[in-house]
């Protein structure tokens, strides 16, 4: 590398490491409501994606704990001693998906009432199934109610969903081909396990599994392209564009900062 490349190079770090840049206050004045809102963002993004995460381990712990092409779910939870586990995977996964939901459609600004309220349905019929027992012999009654819950949750979870897939699609033409890939690997994956191994838990580990990856798909890509939008928006006037992405994450989150103040204050303040 010449002389003249390592000075530039020496003179553009510096630049990027210079504090009284990063530290502009006029600009985080100027553009507080964006950079309020990036941070909330990417606060909602963490959750949505770890709830996520969290649901696709526990899916593949729990529905490996028994033989997965000989029990279904239910059985494992309910002809084993693993009753405890599977109310607590179901809890997990069903708030899980319903907050990755739930947050999407507030990012997209989609305002169909009843998906969000098909998607909350669709959380307690999943928490209902797994708190119903699922014993035939011993109570049929409630096994027919477990199953009616399982169906319940399906369905409650396709019409939620489903609009908002065909909202986002119409929206954004360059994802309705990979959405459409998704879909048709989430339901033609599920009926090609029901045909090889019948109704087993491999049907239901794949059908929670994949829909739950997409979610995270989702999450990743909308999330991403909606905190760039709003980026643009602070960035437009700046020379550097290292400095000005410095000047609105680096410095403490102004709202955070705001309640921490606040705090101080109350404490100072005497009995």
């Amino acid at each position: 590398m010449s002389r003249s490349k390592k000075t530039k190079k020496a003179e553009c770090l510096e630049e990027m490491m210079d504090e009284s840049k990063i530290n502009d206050p006029s600009f985080r004045k100027t553009h507080l409501l964006v950079i309020c809102d990036l941070y909330k963002q990417r606060r909602n993004r963490t959750i949505v994606m770890s709830g996520l995460l969290i649901t696709l381990i526990m899916t593949a712990i729990y529905g490996t704990l028994e033989n997965p092409f000989k029990y279904t779910l239910s059985n494992i939870g309910n002809f084993f001693t693993y009753r405890e586990v599977f109310i607590a995977w179901a809890i997990v996964a069903g708030v899980a998906i319903q907050t990755a939901c739930v947050s999407l459609f507030r990012l997209e600004h989609f305002k169909q009432h009843r998906s969000f309220t098909f998607v909350i349905y669709a959380s307690v019929f999943l928490v209902l199934t797994a708190i119903i027992p699922a014993l035939k012999e011993s109570f049929p009654f409630w096994h027919f109610v477990h199953v009616l819950s399982a169906i319940f949750y399906a369905l409650f979870l396709i019409l939620g969903l489903q609009p908002f897939l065909n909202y986002v699609s119409k929206e954004n033409p360059r994802l309705r081909k990979i959405i459409a890939i998704w879909q048709y690997v989430i339901i033609g994956g599920g009926f090609l396990s029901i045909l090889i191994f019948g109704m087993s838990g491999i049907f239901e580990i794949w059908c929670i599994s994949t829909l739950t990856i997409f979610l995270l798909y989702l999450s990743l890509i909308l999330y991403e392209e909606n905190i760039v939008k709003k980026s643009v928006e602070c960035l437009k006037n700046e020379e550097n564009l290292n400095i000005g992405i410095e000047k609105i994450f680096v410095p403490e989150n102004p709202v955070k900062k705001k309640v921490s103040k606040k705090k101080k204050n109350t404490i100072k303040k005497p009995s």
